[in-house]
């Protein structure tokens, strides 16, 4: 195929790939798992769930997530990309419109896990195409733009969801996954018509690149070749562990400090995380960008350290405007952290093995969701405050730190 520097666009088609995959994001993430929050309390009034049936449905998503992104490098590989994002999003969207009409807890648990499993489905590949479409020193930046769908749809989903359900008032919540899986469905044509699998596809190079190399990674295996003997990967993957499990300690558990041990009111503490959402927007592309800059491990440090003392100023229980920092740190690298490692997964491993190398990395980072607020619940439940779970967190995001030392300069540049 020929190759070419020639683009009927003012600026290169990747940069459409990288406004489309926001969209994905938004529908597949923000959409098919963040949403679940705004909508369980109208949802369990109505169909008389307990709180360990709504903790059921969270983790039935979370498990059809954590099989799905483990099988989706080497769907993609099959199928391709392209493919594979429309399909998952076409069964985000048509198993949202069916939960709407549902009735019955074991109706929604095995709807809301295909939800799952379509979100996970969809983020892997799509997060992949940015090592096939970006050069090394372009790529953090890209998916520091995509990454940022989830905070758009949290945002969104926090002004739509209530309006919805002050006009329809109960069954409020049923509407509002009707416009969900309808804007999901539509999303997933918009992916079908604007993704490509490869430049190559538009006659183009990567962005970035410099017209002596093509997206075909230049070391570190044959395409299809097994990513599991590659020992930076499982680093990766352990430094993404550590991520998993501490960010969202801090997310489950601080309005709840704020609320609880603090004497804040709901709506104050809903305040401080609105502004954690807004925070939320500028860091993928700018911590993606300095990674770019400086490479991925000066990018993950920054990262880390930044979060680890978010976690200390809430653990310490300082004073009530220390809190304000604690919420800038937090924010302000919220998605840089996945950015980064889609990225690094393309630096090492080379663009035919992203896909399946960041679905086997955020497999990993899947058990850190599960087993941080756990065992941080637990905590705060023997001691009677979060406050050592915070302490927790602090020191795993310490310990991230010192594993991202450990990563070398990869040994090619794509």
């Amino acid at each position: 195929m020929k190759i070419s520097k020639e683009n009927k666009l003012p600026f290169h088609y990747g940069w459409v790939i990288v406004f489309t995959g926001t969209i994905c994001i938004f529908a597949c993430l923000g959409f098919g798992r963040f949403a679940l929050g705004m909508l369980l309390p109208s949802m369990a009034a109505t169909l008389n769930l307990s709180y360990s049936q709504m903790g059921f449905i969270s983790t039935g998503n979370f498990l059809g997530y954590l099989v799905a992104v483990l099988i989706s490098g080497f769907l993609a590989v099959r199928i391709g990309s392209r493919r594979l994002v429309f399909i998952s999003l076409l069964v985000i969207g048509v198993s949202m419109l069916l939960i709407s009409r549902t009735s019955s807890f074991i109706y929604l648990l095995v709807l809301y896990t295909i939800t799952g499993m379509g979100s996970g489905a969809s983020n892997v590949p799509m997060m992949g195409l940015v090592a096939s479409w970006f050069t090394r020193k372009m790529r953090g930046r890209a998916a520091g733009f995509i990454v940022i769908g989830s905070g758009f749809a949290i945002v969104l989903s926090g002004k739509l969801i209530p309006y919805i359900n002050r006009i329809y008032g109960s069954e409020g919540w049923r509407t509002n996954w009707m416009i969900l899986g309808i804007a999901v469905i539509m999303i997933s044509f918009l992916c079908l018509l604007l993704l490509r699998n490869r430049p190559e596809e538009k006659g183009l190079m990567p962005v970035g690149s410099d017209g002596t190399e093509l997206s075909q990674p230049s070391g570190m295996g044959r395409p299809g070749s097994n990513i599991y003997k590659e020992k930076v990967v499982y680093l990766l993957g352990a430094i993404y562990f550590l991520f998993g499990y501490t960010y969202v300690i801090y997310a489950t558990f601080i309005v709840t400090t704020l609320v609880q041990e603090r004497s804040f009111s709901e709506s104050v503490a809903g305040n401080f995380w609105s502004w954690v959402g807004f925070l939320s927007l500028f860091s993928g592309p700018v911590f993606g960008t300095l990674s770019d800059k400086l490479g991925r491990k000066a990018g993950l440090i920054m990262v880390f350290s930044l979060q680890m003392f978010s976690y200390l100023l809430v653990a310490s229980k300082l004073p009530d405007m220390f809190l304000y920092f604690s919420i800038f740190c937090y924010g302000i690298v919220a998605w840089s952290i996945p950015s980064i490692m889609v990225a690094a997964t393309g630096d090492y491993v080379g663009t035919e093995r992203a896909v399946a190398a960041f679905g086997f990395i955020t497999f990993i980072f899947g058990f850190g969701q599960i087993t941080g607020p756990a065992i941080a619940g637990v905590l705060a439940e023997q001691t009677g405050s979060f406050t050592s779970s915070f302490y927790m967190a602090a020191a795993f995001a310490g310990m991230a730190i010192l594993l991202t030392t450990f990563l070398r300069k990869p040994h090619h540049v794509s």
